[in-house]
């Protein structure tokens, strides 16, 4: 057998890989999974597994009133459907022999840089004892802006921190469609190389999933993490050893091509949107300046217009236009204040130095 072609991998399960029409976890799909995954386990690839279900796995069990909340039934059906989904995976992945751990997580646990360390010292240290972690969002707690984009958003996140080779999303569909066009049945894209295109030409509104969750984030995604020179994969859940027949180099779904590997804090950096304490905004000299190809440019006082929000040094600030486009985000030198006093002067230290620094496409 050959070697595997990924040794570290992040994989995701959606909800509706492993539930059935009737919402009830699929346990036929589930032994299938686990069962691939402990192959690739005694072929030495290390695996994170983040997975959906938990409020599927309440759903089928707990009858809530109409009057409930949409927010507060969330949080009924994912603490007691958590319990449901992670003891039919113990119970699962003990019949190969194997240990797993469940990490649940929130949004605001990647907020600082300090909270993002404890994460991957815990997810590192799992590894070193050949437990395996099953990671889900927190939804007991996490409300409308702790929120992730669905576990697509978070288990980017677990991809990125962990520096692993590759990403591979388990959906209930093949891959990415080409919907341009008028062709039936549409035709799968097997391979993206953002260096060259952009996903975005394959999408038509209103034919796409653009929901919490849907092709569009996973796309998303996909297209930053290939630029921290991740693999990533999108792949139906359901078809019989698709894991097996990814890290053997077999042609299953989409692949996103990798682009040269992007490593430290700019990884951290780049999934802060939506975790800025604040923003300033650049004029167009300043923003030239940064997106040089010739030369790597930090953000000067000089260059910035405006400041927005209050933040201090060492927090995630977003990076706008003079037409109010996001065009990056980074760590701040100064706080608000001295930001606003420095505004505009020559001679001062870089706000934001190019090392904490990530820049949008």
């Amino acid at each position: 057998m050959s070697d595997p072609l990924y040794q570290k991998i992040v994989i995701k399960v959606g909800t509706n890989v492993i539930t059935d029409n009737r919402g009830e976890l699929d346990l036929q799909i589930l032994e299938e999974l686990v069962s691939q995954i402990s192959e690739l386990r005694s072929r030495g690839v290390e695996v994170f597994l983040v997975s959906s279900g938990a409020v599927a796995a309440g759903r089928a069990k707990v009858t809530l009133n109409e009057d409930l909340s949409p927010i507060a039934a969330r949080q009924v059906l994912s603490s007691t459907g958590q319990i449901r989904l992670i003891n039919t995976y113990t119970d699962l992945f003990e019949k190969h022999a194997l240990k797993i751990a469940q990490i649940l997580v929130t949004k605001s646990d990647f907020r600082d840089r300090q909270h993002y360390l404890n994460i991957r010292t815990c997810l590192e240290s799992l590894m070193k004892y050949d437990i395996i972690p099953v990671i889900n969002e927190n939804d007991a707690v996490s409300v409308t802006e702790l929120m992730f984009t669905d576990n697509d958003e978070l288990s980017g996140l677990i991809a990125s921190m962990m520096h692993v080779d590759a990403y591979i999303i388990l959906s209930h569909i093949d891959g990415l469609f080409d919907l341009s066009g008028d062709e039936k049945p549409p035709r799968l894209i097997t391979s993206v190389d953002i260096a060259t295109e952009h996903f975005h030409q394959y999408i038509k509104p209103g034919k796409s999933e653009f929901g919490r969750g849907g092709m569009l984030t996973k796309c998303h995604i996909a297209q930053k993490l290939s630029r921290f020179g991740i693999a990533v994969h999108i792949a139906n859940g359901q078809t019989p050893g698709i894991l097996l027949d990814l890290l053997d180099g077999k042609a299953a779904g989409t692949r996103f091509v990798p682009q040269k590997p992007v490593y430290g804090r700019k990884r951290w950096i780049a999934h802060s949107e939506g975790l800025e304490k604040g923003a300033v905004t650049i004029n167009t000299g300043a923003e030239k300046a940064l997106r040089s190809q010739e030369r790597a440019n930090s953000l000067l006082p000089v260059g910035i217009e405006s400041v927005l929000g209050a933040f201090y040094k060492g927090d995630i600030i977003r990076i706008c236009s003079e037409n109010e486009e996001t065009i990056g985000y980074g760590m701040a030198r100064y706080s608000s204040e001295e930001t606003k006093e420095l505004m505009g002067k020559k001679g001062a230290k870089p706000l934001i130095h190019y090392d904490y620094l990530y820049l949008m496409p």
